[in-house]
């Protein structure tokens, strides 16, 4: 099965208008012939070293039976839980892969002390650690290799055999892992992270916890032909189109499973669309949705729906102003990946780069350098410290700050949802979602933090300045320690959770940040300020 789209309404008069002009600009065929002229003469030089992607399929052939003689050599030897420390698209993409294969991976791209400590106390003696970091300086993966690192030690464990890297060549990383000994796989340096999940950063974690690779590859390869030529029926144009030549401009792009056989495919979108072109005050906000939620039966006017579907044999009416796709995993990422790469050159961006996401890992680290005593929050209700950035009226209850954010938000804004938490046992925070959807009838995101400052993190800073942001960050009692680091893991995600929103603040972006100890205890309140 390829990938089919269907569309009515503003969409489909997009594709109709805006398709015919990229076909007769040569858009796909550039694409697929890595012309970095497409985007501009201020894109050229990054896009001249981030179109590798094209050729993944065929580059990373060789790595599936590497892959499988490895995942066999581990089993072989007991080892069959496979955790990947990883950020971004380097997380992202194996956890879809996984997720819909139907085989076990711990993604861990988290910084929350319990979260780690969970991960690290789970099943060492059967674990291998696929540590994925493109420039191999990642501060949150660098920091989980070593809390690994200590505790295989500890348990009598050689590391050797216990961890595999997956970096640019001539990383800091692939020196240091070649000089420990461990198995490297290295990836095409000219593949961007977020570009990257038919390369080895999404191939190895995936494979060696199971997953059929080759069939992604196979699944990939199937719409390979018809995405490089320049035809109206080009997928990649399609999408491309749709995702950004509505007029007026749908900017905020709803992702709604609804019966496809993908499970997370929206997570490994909104990173993909977010990062790419949020930039220069413009860009597409995806908004990870469900069926029920109320952004899809809202009819607003700038939110562009698209339906993640099963089989279309049935031939059902795409609802209005609505797009419907379906297809294979490996079609659709490659088909998702032309799209996004049109839809900068329409939105007249480069949709390489990611100038913002630095600005908070700088300010993430001259926090942990200086590590300053905490600000007093403008109070304390119900064990939530509240604190806001200046200017932000947050009264003297829970629901006053609440109702003082969302007093922010205007008629083309949105709402951020930041939860610097475990996710793996706080779930529930995400009905917030909902409840601020409905409150406000306007889009509301929903991330963890810091896996979202990699990937929607891009888009909160350099796209559109209409957003406000509500994070809520766990002070966690029970800290761990970085071996061979000053800070520990609490002290890092309270410097990350911090450093993004003085960033925001710099942008003009309010934030109220709800700060808590026991973050169960504190959802209950949060969604009865919410809902107040």
């Amino acid at each position: 099965m390829t990938v089919s789209i269907a569309a009515s309404g503003d969409a489909a008069r997009a594709i109709d208008s805006v398709v015919p002009g990229l076909v007769a600009d040569l858009v796909a065929s550039g694409i697929t012939a890595q012309d970095p002229e497409l985007w501009g003469p201020d894109a050229e030089a990054e896009a001249s070293k981030r179109l590798g992607w094209v050729e993944a399929v065929s580059v990373s052939r060789p790595l599936v039976a590497q892959i499988a003689a490895l995942r066999e050599s581990l089993r072989a030897e007991g080892v069959d839980h496979v955790v990947l420390a990883g950020m971004g698209g380097s997380s992202l993409a194996p956890e879809v892969i996984t997720r819909t294969a139907g085989v076990p991976l711990t993604v861990l791209d988290s910084t929350d002390p319990a979260q780690i400590r969970a991960a690290v106390t789970t099943d060492l003696e059967r674990t291998v650690l696929v540590v994925s970091s493109k420039s191999g300086s990642t501060l949150e993966t660098d920091s989980q290799r070593r809390v690994y690192e200590q505790a295989f030690r500890d348990a009598g464990i050689d590391p050797t055999g216990r961890i595999v890297v997956v970096t640019d060549p001539g990383s800091a990383l692939e020196a240091a892992a070649i000089d420990a000994g461990y198995r490297v796989f290295t990836a095409d340096p000219t593949v961007g992270g977020r570009y990257s999940a038919l390369t080895a950063f999404g191939l190895v974690p995936s494979g060696l916890a199971g997953a059929d690779i080759a069939e992604l590859l196979d699944e990939a390869d199937a719409i390979s032909a018809l995405l490089s030529v320049d035809l109206d029926e080009n997928p990649g144009l399609v999408l491309g189109a749709v995702l950004a030549g509505t007029d007026p401009l749908r900017d905020k792009i709803a992702i709604v499973p609804d019966g496809t056989h993908i499970v997370g495919f929206g997570d490994w979108v909104e990173q993909l669309i977010a990062e790419s072109t949020g930039k220069s005050g413009r860009g597409l906000l995806p908004v990870v949705l469900h069926a029920d939620s109320p952004e899809v039966s809202a009819a607003l006017p700038d939110v562009q729906v698209i339906r993640l579907v099963g089989s279309r044999e049935d031939e059902r009416h795409v609802a209005e102003g609505e797009v419907e796709i379906t297809g294979t995993l490996g079609g659709q990422i490659l088909v998702w990946e032309y799209a996004v790469a049109v839809a900068g050159r329409l939105l007249g961006i480069d949709p390489f780069d990611q100038p913002d996401v630095e600005a908070a890992k700088v300010a993430t680290r001259a926090l942990l350098d200086d590590r300053p005593a905490p600000a007093d929050p403008a109070f304390t209700e119900d064990g939530i410290a509240v604190s806001a950035t200046p200017g932000l009226a947050v009264g003297t209850t829970l629901a006053e700050a609440v109702t003082g954010l969302l007093s922010e938000l205007d008629a083309t804004g949105y709402v951020a949802v930041q939860a610097y938490v475990d996710r793996t046992t706080n779930r529930d925070l995400e009905t917030l979602r909902d409840a601020l959807a409905a409150r406000t009838r306007r889009p509301v995101t929903f991330g963890y933090g810091p896996r979202f400052l990699h990937s929607t993190g891009q888009y909160h800073k350099g796209g559109p300045a209409t957003g406000v942001f509500l994070q809520i960050v766990a002070d966690e009692p029970d800290d761990l320690a970085i071996p061979g680091r000053p800070f520990t893991f609490g002290q890092l995600l309270q410097a990350q959770a911090a450093g993004d929103a003085s960033v925001l603040a710099q942008h003009g972006r309010p934030v109220l940040t709800l700060t808590t100890s026991d973050v169960r205890a504190a959802t209950a309140a949060i969604a009865s300020a919410v809902s107040h």
